[in-house]
């Protein structure tokens, strides 16, 4: 009998650890080898349901088992060595701690005698992550893998998601030793109890503030979508009729092309939606932590609004911006008690006042501030987003890098579903995209994956192209080429007089000699008349990777922008526009 078919076998804690990946239904393990994990990975031989995905860097391993996070809702897991392993991986582990997305990240240890001893590929793992990390575990008795295994699980998927790290001495895994096997179906922490219901004293309040509001805004965040709480949200605008707008994180957890949809706010947010936000009297932020890219100058935030936050975590209430009404749980459940507390409500909203309010935040739309003129020369990349619309549709998943190019798909590109978007928002990782789209890949390959890039993201984590080949990932890759840092040159044009330091990516390859080299296909459009054509030829081809090179207005902006320490309602519009000053 295969030691994967009781419980009640001995088994070393190297196929524990598999065992208990089987027991999480993992079905990807994303990984690189190395002296110190050689035992786990010589148990992962001898099955065969948890595959192993080889990647060329520790750090797309993290990014790849992130992107299949984001894209099914269920935890990314990855397996790295010790020492450089470790380090390699610590990039992508606070990518996904930002974004709070869950993993279980398994780091390899030198044997326990020899912790301590600088001994070869030794690092403090649980030290150099705890900054970054919901929780990490050092192992030191083969007996507790499967537990902490299980706990590690629960506490990345459970209340504000998370990466786990668990940091395993090669000892721990020898085969020579083996122990009775058990893996429990549920785990209790005394110490760890996240709230899931919101308290109803406090949702009431909310409701009757936001009955109440003559200029209400709701403002939704990634927590939405990671909390599975769309349908509700979606069911709460319609009913109220409010505004809504979205971080970036959240996009797609509301219709992009709904006409109550602002757009995305903050630093390179929409005009109508910050000037909404910065003029509304009730704002309802849901699963949003009011991070500096939404909220500018703090002292000049919603200056007038009193503010409803609903999120899991107690810990990002007020830590930022002051609240009114604080409400702690579940996002779901939450949006769950408003619909049904409005629907029952003795009031609701002033029809006369939010007609008001949307003749007003009409007037601020009609500034068009994403309109661009696409001559006949030069590829604008807003032209180049929309083109891509068209072509592909909206039924794909859209992995980004970091970037101008994550801004104009943020801009440009109307998500209508959730969990569609990838991108990497708090930490703004470069060389996040590629490695995110292999993950979302393996998660639907019957669906459609890009990967929007640029020239300077790209490289960070090109060898991955090899990955691509290796399991034939057919994604389609369109890189935005200015040959230059796009953001950074932005930013030293505006904030620096034009003296452009270490932005010009002289030296670039011919990506689509990479991309052939790397058995792919390559196709590169420099004309604005030739892009469709170029891009229905890619997206025509299903079976193999496809790397659209689209070469870009070096010299384009991304609009609107607000000066870091400025207000919501001072934005940098495109040129043509005056510079926002409006109080």
């Amino acid at each position: 009998m295969s030691w994967f078919g009781s419980d009640s076998v001995e088994l070393s804690g190297a196929k524990i650890l598999v065992q208990s990946l089987k027991k999480e239904g993992v079905e990807y393990l994303f990984g690189y080898p190395g002296g110190a994990v050689l035992h786990i990975y010589d148990a992962i031989f001898q099955q065969q349901q948890v595959q192993h995905v080889l990647v060329r860097h520790e750090q797309a391993a993290l990014h790849a088992a992130d992107g299949y996070a984001r894209a099914t809702g269920k935890p990314g897991v990855a397996l790295v060595t010790s020492g450089p392993g470790a380090t390699n991986a610590l990039t992508g582990i606070a990518t996904a701690f930002m974004d709070s997305i869950p993993l279980v990240v398994f780091t390899g240890q030198v044997p326990t005698p020899f912790i301590g001893s600088d001994a070869f590929q030794e690092v403090d793992a649980i030290g150099i992550t705890r900054p970054c990390v919901k929780h990490s575990f050092l192992v030191k008795d083969v007996r507790d893998l499967a537990e902490t295994i299980k706990k590690a699980f629960y506490i990345a998927t459970s209340g504000r998601p998370g990466p786990v790290v668990i940091d395993v001495p090669k000892d721990v895994t020898d085969p020579s030793v083996k122990i009775p096997y058990h893996y429990s179906r549920q785990v209790r922490l005394r110490s760890y109890n996240p709230v899931k219901k919101g308290h109803k004293r406090q949702i009431k309040k909310a409701v009757d503030l936001m009955l109440s509001a003559r200029r209400p805004m709701i403002y939704s965040g990634g927590g939405v979508v990671i909390g599975n709480g769309v349908k509700e949200l979606r069911e709460l605008v319609k009913i109220l009729g409010f505004p809504i707008t979205s971080t970036l994180m959240g996009l797609g957890a509301y219709p992009g092309r709904d006409e109550q949809f602002l757009g995305m706010l903050g630093m390179h947010g929409t005009y109508e939606a910050n000037m909404a936000m910065h003029g509304c009297d009730v704002l309802v932020a849901i699963g949003a932590r009011f991070d500096d890219r939404v909220t500018g100058k703090i002292k000049e935030f919603c200056p007038d609004a009193r503010i409803i936050h609903i999120d899991i975590d107690p810990a990002s209430i007020s830590k930022n911006v002051r609240v009114h009404i604080p409400i702690v749980g579940l996002v779901q459940e939450v949006l769950a008690e408003m619909v049904r507390m409005v629907k029952g409500h003795e009031s609701q909203p002033d029809a006369e006042a939010l007609k008001s309010w949307w003749l007003q935040i009409n007037e601020w739309r009609e500034r068009g501030c994403l309109q661009y003129e696409q001559g006949d020369e030069l590829i604008k990349p807003q032209f180049a987003l929309e083109t891509l619309q068209k072509v592909a549709g909206d039924d794909l998943y859209m992995a980004s890098d970091v970037g101008q190019h994550q801004m104009w798909a943020a801009q440009y590109f109307r998500f209508d579903q959730p969990g569609r978007w990838l991108n990497s928002g708090g930490f703004g990782t470069m060389g996040f995209g590629l490695p995110a789209a292999m993950g979302a890949k393996l998660a639907h390959p019957a669906s459609e994956v890009v990967c929007i890039t640029g020239d300077g993201s790209l490289q960070m984590n090109i060898q991955e192209l090899a990955t691509c080949k290796q399991y034939n990932l057919p994604l389609k890759i369109v890189l935005l080429n200015n040959n230059h840092l796009g953001m950074v040159r932005q930013l030293q044009e505006f904030f620096f007089d034009a003296r452009y330091t270490a932005v010009a990516l002289e030296g670039s390859p011919d990506f689509v000699k990479v991309a052939e080299a790397y058995g792919h296909l390559g196709m590169r459009v420099e004309k604005p008349d030739e892009l469709e054509a170029v891009l229905r030829k890619a997206f025509a081809i299903k079976d193999r990777l496809v790397l659209v090179e689209v070469v870009i207005d070096p010299e384009e902006n991304v609009y609107p922008m607000i000066e870091a320490g400025q207000g919501q309602h001072r934005m940098h519009l495109a040129p043509g526009c005056a510079c926002c000053t409006e109080d």
